[in-house]
Order: C-alpha cells, then sequence, then structure tokens
C-alpha cells in the first residue's frame, strides 16, 4: 500500500488509490490499456517496467495497488477470476505430501479446486469447524501448511474469529488464508486481524454489477508478495486490462453499496425470521446468529447474504426460488441486483455427497440495493 493512502479514510481510498490522474492527457480515470507488449528505449530498456501485459500492464497495476490499500496490505495481485488467484496461492504455498485445513462450509468451487484438481498432485486437506478455534487446532498435522477460512462462509453463513484462528495459525507455524468475498474489505480486514493473505472473487461485491469475472490475492508480507507475482507471471491466468477498469470502477462507489446491502438485508432476516414457512434464518446480523458476537467484533456491518431454511424440503426450496419475480433466479452474488438460488442443485452442486453438503431444503439470497419494501413483498409471495 502506498505511503500516500495509509491514513486515509476507507472511502477516500477506495476512490483514489491507484487511481492516478493519466500523465499525458490528465484523464482523472486510469486508461484502459489494451495493449500486449511495449516499445521498449534499447533491449531492455522499459518504460516504468512494462514489457509484456502478462507480466505487468498499467491498468491492472492500478487495480492491484488499490487493492492493497482497501485490504491494508503491500501487495495486490488481480487475476481472471477468483478459482485462478486461489489455484495460484496454492501452487505457490504447497508442495506434494503437504496437508491444508479446509472448512466445514465453503464455495463448492473451492471444494471442487481441492478435492478434485490439488489432491491430484499429492496434497492431502482434512475439514474442520473454523468456526471453533480448538477445532482447527486439532485438525492441524505436522504437514499442515495452510489453514483456510470463509467468514461469511458461503452458503451457511459461519462466522470465524480471524484473530483467534490467526493465533492458532502462527503457534502452528502454518499459514492463514482468508477469503474475504462475502464480506468485502469495507466490511472487515482480515490482514490487521492476523491473516497471511486475503482471496478474493472480484466477481462479486468488488465488481458489484455483475458484468466481470475476476479475483485477487493481498497481502502484507513483502517476499511472500514477490513469490505470488512470480506464479502470477508463470502461471498468465491474469485480469485482462478492461476487466481491471471495470472492477476498478465498481469499487469507487463498494462503500456506499456495502452500506445499501447491509441495511437491506437486515430487513429482509427480520422479516424472514417471523415468516411461518422459514424454519431457519441464517445471517449474522441476528442476535441469535451463533457467531453474531464475533462478527459484530471483527466486521464494520452484517453484509447483503442471507440464507435460510424452508418447511416441506427441497421441493419447497426449489418453488421458493421459481416464484420470485423480483429476485433474479442466479448463481453468483454481489450485484446491485437482488439474486436467488438453490445452493445444492446450483452453486454447491459439487460438495453433494461430501462432508460439506448443504441442507436440501436451504435457499439462498444475495440481498441487492433496489428498495426494500419491494424486496419484501418479493420474498412473502414467493414463500406463498
Amino acid at each position: 500500500m502506498s505511503d500516500e493512502h495509509t491514513h486515509q479514510s476507507f472511502e477516500t481510498r477506495a476512490i483514489h488509490a491507484g487511481n492516478t490522474a493519466d500523465p499525458l492527457t490528465g484523464a482523472v480515470v486510469p486508461p484502459i490499456y489494451q495493449v500486449s507488449t511495449y516499445k521498449q528505449d534499447g533491449v531492455g530498456g522499459l518504460r516504468g517496467g512494462y514489457e509484456y501485459s502478462r507480466s505487468a500492464n498499467p491498468t491492472r497495476s492500478a487495480l492491484e495497488e488499490n487493492l492493497a490499500a482497501l485490504e491494508g496490505g503491500r501487495r495486490g495481485l488481480a487475476f481472471a477470476s477468483g478459482l485462478a488467484a486461489e489455484d495460484c496461492l496454492l501452487r505457490a504455498l504447497l508442495a506434494p505430501g503437504d496437508h491444508v485445513v479446509i472448512p466445514n462450509d465453503a464455495y463448492g468451487g473451492t471444494f471442487r479446486l481441492f478435492a478434485k484438481v490439488v489432491a491430484r498432485w499429492g496434497v492431502e486437506w482434512s475439514v474442520a469447524d473454523t468456526s471453533d478455534p480448538a477445532a482447527v487446532r486439532d485438525a492441524i498435522t505436522d504437514r499442515t501448511k495452510v489453514i483456510w477460512v470463509e467468514t461469511p462462509s458461503n452458503p451457511l453463513l459461519g462466522i470465524t474469529d480471524i484473530a483467534a484462528v490467526a493465533d492458532v495459525a502462527r503457534t502452528a507455524g502454518v499459514r492463514l488464508v482468508v477469503d474475504n468475498t462475502f464480506a468485502s474489505p469495507y466490511l472487515q480486514q482480515p490482514l490487521a486481524l492476523g491473516a497471511d493473505v486475503v482471496v478474493h472473487s472480484l466477481t462479486k461485491y468488488m465488481g458489484g454489477h455483475s458484468d466481470v469475472v475476476g479475483g485477487a490475492l493481498v497481502t502484507a508480507d513483502e517476499a511472500l508478495g514477490d513469490e505470488l507475482a512470480y506464479h502470477q507471471n508463470a502461471m498468465g491466468a491474469v485480469a485482462g486490462p478492461f476487466d481491471s477498469w471495470i472492477v476498478l470502477r465498481g469499487i469507487k462507489t463498494l462503500a456506499v453499496r456495502m452500506d445499501r446491502h447491509s441495511e437491506n438485508a437486515t430487513r429482509v432476516a427480520e422479516m424472514l425470521s417471523q415468516h411461518p414457512k422459514v424454519t431457519q434464518v441464517l445471517y449474522p446480523g441476528l442476535p441469535e446468529h451463533p457467531g453474531h458476537e464475533v462478527a459484530a467484533k471483527q466486521m464494520k456491518s452484517f453484509g447483503g447474504m442471507i440464507s435460510f431454511r424452508v418447511a416441506g424440503g427441497e421441493a419447497a426450496a426449489v418453488e421458493v426460488c421459481d416464484r420470485a419475480k423480483l429476485f433474479t433466479l442466479g448463481e453468483s452474488l454481489g450485484g446491485v441486483e437482488s439474486l436467488i438460488e438453490h445452493p445444492g442443485r446450483m452453486t454447491h452442486a459439487s460438495v453433494a455427497g461430501s462432508l460439506l453438503e448443504v441442507p436440501a431444503d436451504l435457499v439462498r439470497l444475495s440481498v441487492g440495493i433496489e428498495n426494500a419494501d419491494d424486496l419484501l413483498a418479493d420474498l412473502r409471495q414467493a414463500l406463498g
């Protein structure tokens, strides 16, 4: 993170970090450098260090500087997708024979990466309830190199005490990785709480408009940042300049969007908790949520993601998804428009039959920034 942004508020950093005026024209928005290669002033005479856009691109550099500033890190790296970022991280940190502790509630794509891809080159994993630091400690072996955490988790909205698990990781001499996608850096700062690396799907709240796919890694460790950057270049799944520009644009409104997402989600969760056809609401903003106190301690507010279970089982859950009108039936999350989905058949189908299998009667909401009364009316009619 640039020293000039260290003492600025989040909202100011979101708009200004990495967004310097173009030196050629004075354009206040960084240009889209849609270019593959760069003229050299003699062999090895690079202008600004740019030679080939897989290695570095000015638009991507602007985004990466912004990401580091928002997460309070020293190095930010932008990728073609969240899973591309995760793949790069795992290849940089792990070798055959190593072991990873993963959460018992995680994004289906992350589980698939561990179970079907990384495991094939000799990396082992085991599952722990990361909301319980003692369970994480018990899952560590002498070959453990990484503890992987999502908080809030996807799709059950579990909460992990980042500082407590960071203490466990530090004592064991292993890295702590935190997927901060659901919270965004506006609501939660894992590096400040002791995490070694933060992972993002930039597709979600950071982009914020369901029009881009991207991923990111941020670390406060200079040496680890250099290692990740080496792998980023060697593996090549980088964010393109236009995608980087779109994410930068989205980030400028992240703070105001997250405030509205959280406000709307709170109203939706309160309504659902009183609905006779809802058997359970999973939202850390509700006092009865088992992770409420921890979430209140480490988050600015509680975010826009809600899951709930319905009476009548899987068929009833699917019917709710089908009857929704304002809530769009679709995968992904974090856009300005509200989405609804059935995790068991959609985003988390890959965990079926595993220790991470989600309840069949579960519905997941990404609560957008529309008028809250309209959202409540749509959910009431969908529930019947």
